[in-house]
C-alpha cells in the first residue's frame, strides 16, 4: 500500500508520523516526530490566531510535508484540533498552510479526535476487560473515551488544557496558592463535565503523559518502546507536581527527560493528571505512546 503521512497540529505541538504496512498487516513506524510550536498561543486572550503563531506553524508543516515527499509517502492526512476549532481566523491559518505546503489541512471536532485517539489505543495495548477510561489533554483541550474492550461507549471533549491553566500563573517558580488554585479550577471544570466512573484501567496518551513517563525513567534520548505500557502511579504524579512547583522556569528546561520547550506547559499538564485521576478514583494510569496521528494511520491504511 505504500508509506502514508499524518500531520496532526494541536494547540501546543505538531505531530509527524510517516508509517507502512508490513506483510503481516501491521503499521510499521518509518519516521515520528514532534516540533512544540505553540499554534494556541494568546488564544484564550484574543479569539485569534496570531500572526506570529500561524508563520510558525505553517512553516513547521510545510516542513514536515516536505519531509513526507522526500520519504516516498503516497498519501499526507493533516488535521487541526482544538486550537483551529475555537479561533476566529482559522480559515485564513487553512489557507496559509494550502499556500506553503500544497497541504489540505482538515479541522475535526472533539468527537472524531475522541474516536482516533481510542484506535491508537487500540492498537497499541494488549487491553484487559472490564471497563476502560482513555484521556488525551493537550494544549487547549482534553478528550475523554470510556468503552469496554473494543466496545467504544461514550466520548466527549472538554476545552481545558495545559495552556489555559498555565496562563494563570504569574509566579516563577510558581506559588502553592497558584497550584491549589489550578487545581479547584480544573476539578470544577472536570466535574461539571461529567468525568466521573471507576473504570478498570486509565489509559493516558499525548505529549504530558509521555513527558511524565520520560522523566519519570530519566530519559536523556527518549524511547517509546520503554514509554509504551509504562505506568504512573498517584504518588509519581504529585511527585513531579511538587517538582515542578518548586523550580523556576528556566530550571525545569534542565530536568532530564523532559524537553526544553515543555518547560513552561508541564505543571498545568501534571495538575490536570491528578485531577483526573481524583475523579476517576484510580491510583495508576498507563501510558500509551501512540496517539491521535497513530488513530488516523490505522484509518487511512484501512482504508
Amino acid at each position: 500500500m505504500g508509506r502514508k503521512a499524518v500531520i496532526d497540529v494541536g494547540s501546543n505541538s505538531i505531530e509527524f508520523f510517516l508509517g507502512e504496512l508490513t506483510q503481516e498487516g501491521v503499521i510499521q513506524t518509518i519516521m515520528d516526530e514532534n516540533d512544540i510550536a505553540r499554534l494556541g498561543e494568546g488564544l484564550r486572550e484574543t479569539g485569534v490566531l496570531s500572526a506570529q503563531a500561524m508563520e510558525r506553524n505553517s512553516t513547521s508543516i510545510a516542513a514536515f510535508a516536505q519531509k513526507a515527499r522526500d520519504n516516498q509517502a503516497g498519501e499526507i492526512a493533516c488535521v487541526g484540533t482544538m486550537a483551529l476549532r475555537n479561533a476566529k481566523n482559522s480559515a485564513e491559518f487553512v489557507a496559509m498552510v494550502k499556500e506553503k505546503s500544497g497541504v489540505e489541512l482538515c479541522v475535526i471536532d472533539g468527537e472524531e479526535e475522541a474516536r482516533l485517539s481510542y484506535l491508537a489505543v487500540l492498537s497499541g495495548l494488549p487491553l484487559q476487560e472490564g471497563d476502560l477510561a482513555i484521556f488525551d489533554t493537550g494544549g487547549g483541550s482534553t478528550e475523554f473515551i470510556f468503552g469496554k474492550g473494543t466496545r467504544l461507549e461514550r466520548r466527549f471533549s472538554v476545552d481545558l488544557g495545559a495552556l489555559r491553566i498555565t496562563e494563570g500563573f504569574q509566579n516563577d517558580p510558581v506559588t502553592a496558592e497558584e497550584v491549589a488554585a489550578a487545581l479547584a479550577e480544573i476539578k470544577s471544570v472536570f466535574t461539571q463535565h461529567g468525568v466521573t466512573g471507576t473504570p478498570a484501567r486509565l489509559v493516558g496518551i499525548g505529549g504530558t503523559v509521555t513527558s511524565m513517563g520520560a522523566v519519570k525513567h530519566q530519559m536523556v534520548t527518549y524511547d517509546p518502546n520503554v514509554i509504551q505500557g509504562s505506568v504512573l502511579t498517584k504518588e509519581d504524579v504529585q511527585e513531579q507536581i511538587d517538582r515542578y512547583r518548586s523550580k523556576t522556569l528556566e530550571e525545569r528546561r534542565q530536568i532530564v527527560g523532559l524537553q526544553p520547550k515543555r518547560a513552561d506547559v508541564i505543571l498545568a499538564g501534571a495538575c490536570i493528571l491528578k485531577v483526573i485521576m481524583e475523579c476517576l478514583q484510580v491510583d495508576r494510569l498507563t501510558i500509551s505512546d501512540r496517539g491521535l496521528r497513530h488513530g488516523l494511520a490505522y484509518d487511512l491504511f484501512k482504508q
